[in-house]
């Protein structure tokens, strides 16, 4: 889930006249699907950028209901035989700056519109979830197997600087991170940026691109976010060149202490 950035959002149709033109035709209630871009919270909270203009967002404050499919069967002959999670939570305006920031930060050209009055972002309060990893491979998921318990304080506060840090100052270890540890192409010049971290893994974009990158262990804090990404600079190095580097090569040096780290 946390490495999509769109899914099909359904919502309940209001039914009212300002939706169907005056003509009351018996569709309030029906599900109404359509694609929205999506970004994740810490916790992987799901989060939407929506219009007050949208006809999501009407039935939405009518009834916060909602579904957002994720489909991850690209590339697949027999699609069917993939994944696909279906997200079963309640959206609610939220006033949370980090929200719009990890919106922005992983869909930037939505930085266009976003500040428009008529735009907000909105939180899905995850309640279920029902997985289809495949044929035959189906199970309904608690909200608690899905998103972590709560947001780790430090880590949110640093990410910013995090992010700039690793942007300004690592772009061939976010390379590797994406070539080598995702498996995305290595053509192509435009720079791979990173655009959230979190306890579980970092999020990466180039162009229309997105890749996710797992950690193997819980990051909680700015240390364990160096320490686990330079170890993850390494190993991608060392799949690369097929040779291990010298233990004295840090890749990443610390993304928020003060300068005489940084060089």
């Amino acid at each position: 889930m946390r490495g999509a950035g769109l899914a099909a959002l359904s919502t309940a149709l209001r039914g009212d006249d300002d939706q169907h033109d005056g003509q009351h035709d018996g569709r309030a209630g029906w599900p109404y699907p359509s694609l929205v871009q999506v970004a994740f919270d810490l916790d992987g909270t799901p989060l939407l950028l929506l219009s007050t203009l949208a006809d999501h967002t009407k039935n939405i404050a009518r009834d916060p209901r909602v579904g957002l499919l994720f489909d991850g069967t690209a590339g697949l002959a027999e699609p069917l035989s993939g994944p696909r999670l279906s997200v079963l939570g309640r959206a609610e305006r939220s006033e949370e700056p980090r929200h719009r920031a990890r919106f922005l930060a992983r869909h930037p050209g939505a930085a266009l519109y976003a500040g428009f009055a008529d735009f907000s972002v909105y939180a899905v309060s995850v309640e279920r979830a029902h997985l289809v990893a495949g044929f035959g491979r189906v199970r309904w998921l608690d909200r608690a197997d899905l998103l972590l318990h709560g947001v780790p304080a430090a880590l949110a506060e640093a990410e910013g600087a995090i992010l700039g840090h690793m942007n300004a100052d690592h772009a061939d270890a976010l390379r590797l991170y994406a070539t080598v540890l995702a498996g995305r192409s290595a053509d192509g010049a435009e720079p791979w940026t990173m655009t959230g971290i979190d306890p579980d893994g970092c999020d990466l974009r180039r162009s229309g691109e997105m890749a996710r990158v797992d950690f193997d262990h819980s990051v909680e804090n700015p240390e364990d976010a160096r320490v686990t990404l330079a170890g993850l600079a390494r190993q991608a190095r060392q799949s690369a060149s097929g040779s291990a580097p010298g233990a004295a090569d840090d890749p990443v040096d610390s993304p928020v202490e003060s300068n005489d780290r940084d060089g």
